[in-house]
C-alpha cells in the first residue's frame, strides 16, 4: 500500500435524536457492548491510524452528556463541534474549523462498525482519485416511481449502489462546495460536491457497515461485533 502523505481529518457526524429508536436516549449515546455507538465510531478511525484529527459534531447542549459518558473509557483525543439544523450544517460547521489542506473523511457517528483497514483504504483510494465514497451494491430488488406514468417500475439492480460513509474529499473541495446554498438535494456530503461538478469516486464499501437507526439495527451490530 501507498504511504499516506496528505494530513487527515475524520468528521464524525452525530446529530441525531432517538426518534426512530423509540428511545429517550440519542441513538449515538446508546450502548453496544457497553459503550457508546459513538464511541466505537471514534475507536474505529483512531485505530485506523492515531494521527487522524478528530473532530465530533454534536447538538451543543449534548456536549457534557457526552464528555461524562466517556470520562472512564480510554481516552480517544477528539475535539467537539456544535452541530446545525440540517446535516449540511452540521458538516458545514465542522470544516469551517479546519485550516491545513488535507483529505477529511465525513462519517454518521451511528456507523460504528466501520473497520479500521476499510476506512485506511478509502483515504489511499481518495489521495489518488480526489475523492472516496463507500458504497455496496443492493441485496434487494428496486422499483423507481415514475409520476408521469404513476407506477412504480423495475430498475436493474446491477445498476444500483447503496451510499454509505465515510466519504472522503479533498478539504478545498469540501470549503468550496459548502459555500453554496443549502438545498433539499443535499441528501449527503457527496450530493453537496457533486453539484460543483467534480465526479464522485465510489469504493467498495461493506454490508456490516451497518446504520443505526432502529432497535433491530443495535441488536445485529451486537451480533455482527461478537
Amino acid at each position: 500500500l501507498i504511504g499516506f502523505a496528505l494530513k487527515k481529518y475524520a468528521i464524525i457526524v452525530a446529530g441525531g435524536s432517538g426518534q426512530r429508536m423509540q428511545s429517550a436516549v440519542p441513538k449515538q449515546f446508546l450502548l453496544l457492548q457497553g459503550k457508546p455507538v459513538l464511541y466505537h465510531t471514534l475507536s474505529a478511525f483512531y485505530q485506523a491510524d492515531t494521527s487522524t484529527e478528530l473532530i465530533v459534531v454534536l447538538p451543543s447542549d449534548q456536549f457534557t452528556y457526552w464528555q461524562e459518558l466517556i470520562k472512564d473509557l480510554p481516552a480517544i483525543p477528539h475535539r467537539l463541534v456544535p452541530g446545525g439544523d440540517s446535516r449540511f450544517q452540521s458538516s458545514q460547521n465542522a470544516i469551517q474549523t479546519l485550516s491545513k489542506e488535507g483529505m477529511v473523511a465525513i462519517h454518521d457517528g451511528v456507523r460504528p462498525l466501520i473497520e479500521p483497514n476499510l476506512i485506511s483504504y478509502s483515504y489511499q483510494e481518495a489521495e489518488l482519485n480526489g475523492n472516496a465514497v463507500l458504497a455496496v451494491a443492493s441485496k434487494d430488488s428496486v422499483r423507481y416511481y415514475m409520476s408521469d406514468k404513476k407506477r412504480f417500475e423495475h430498475l436493474n439492480r446491477e445498476s444500483i449502489r447503496l451510499i454509505q460513509t465515510p466519504q472522503i474529499f479533498k478539504l478545498k473541495d469540501l470549503k468550496e462546495a459548502f459555500k453554496q446554498e443549502y438545498s433539499a438535494d443535499f441528501t449527503d456530503d457527496a450530493r453537496v460536491v457533486e453539484a460543483l461538478g467534480i465526479p464522485i469516486n465510489l469504493v467498495e464499501g461493506s454490508y456490516k457497515n451497518i446504520k443505526i437507526t432502529t432497535p433491530e439495527d443495535l441488536v445485529l451490530a451486537e451480533v455482527l461485533m461478537k
